[in-house]
Parts: C-alpha cells; sequence; structure tokens
C-alpha cells in the first residue's frame, strides 16, 4: 500500500504536457478569445455573447444565450469574422449556436 502524499491541484495544471494543464490552457485561450470579441463588439451586440471557440477547422463559433441573439449577431458575421481574425488568422467561417437552456 502506498503512503504517498497527494499532489496539490496547482502542481497537476502547471506541470507541462499534462491532461489537465492542456486543458487549462485550452479553457484559458477560449476564454481569452470571447473577452476579445466582447471587446470589440459594439456594447449593442457584445452582451449577447456567452463563449466563443474556433474549431480545427477555422470556424469561429459564437455562443449566444438565445434565439434572438443568435439573429441579431447573425447580421453581423462579416464583423464577428473581421475580429475573430485578427486575433486567430486561420479562421474561415462563423457559426452561431444557442446554449442550450437549462430545464428548470
Amino acid at each position: 500500500m502506498s503512503h504517498k502524499e497527494p499532489k496539490p491541484l496547482s502542481e497537476l495544471v502547471h506541470k507541462t504536457g499534462s491532461p489537465v494543464q492542456k486543458l487549462a490552457a485550452e479553457a484559458h485561450r477560449r476564454v481569452s478569445l470571447t473577452d476579445h470579441m466582447r471587446t470589440q463588439l459594439p456594447e449593442s451586440l457584445s452582451t449577447g455573447v456567452l463563449a466563443c471557440n474556433i474549431r480545427s477547422d477555422g470556424t469561429l463559433v459564437v455562443i449566444t444565450s438565445s434565439p434572438e441573439w443568435a439573429s441579431r449577431l447573425r447580421f453581423a458575421s462579416a464583423q464577428l469574422l473581421t475580429i475573430g481574425r485578427a486575433l486567430e488568422p486561420q479562421v474561415q467561417r462563423v457559426r452561431l449556436r444557442v446554449a442550450n437552456a437549462i430545464p428548470g
């Protein structure tokens, strides 16, 4: 039976190449992208952006809180594409998705 002490979470997160470190880096990338999109959009549109991601095929995915926001942001697709490319040049297209509502 092993009597090893548990490792601190910070050690697991910051260990280069570990699965937890990769997950933390990806989460940070997505938060940075979302923040960038929100700060570059006019306030009248930025509040509808919940999260953003860039897929490996160059698709910028913008997650909205409702179908109404998705519709409004669809009219700004060219602007979303320009903003996304400024941060990540591989962006080729924009997809808008509505977040799943939590049943309550």
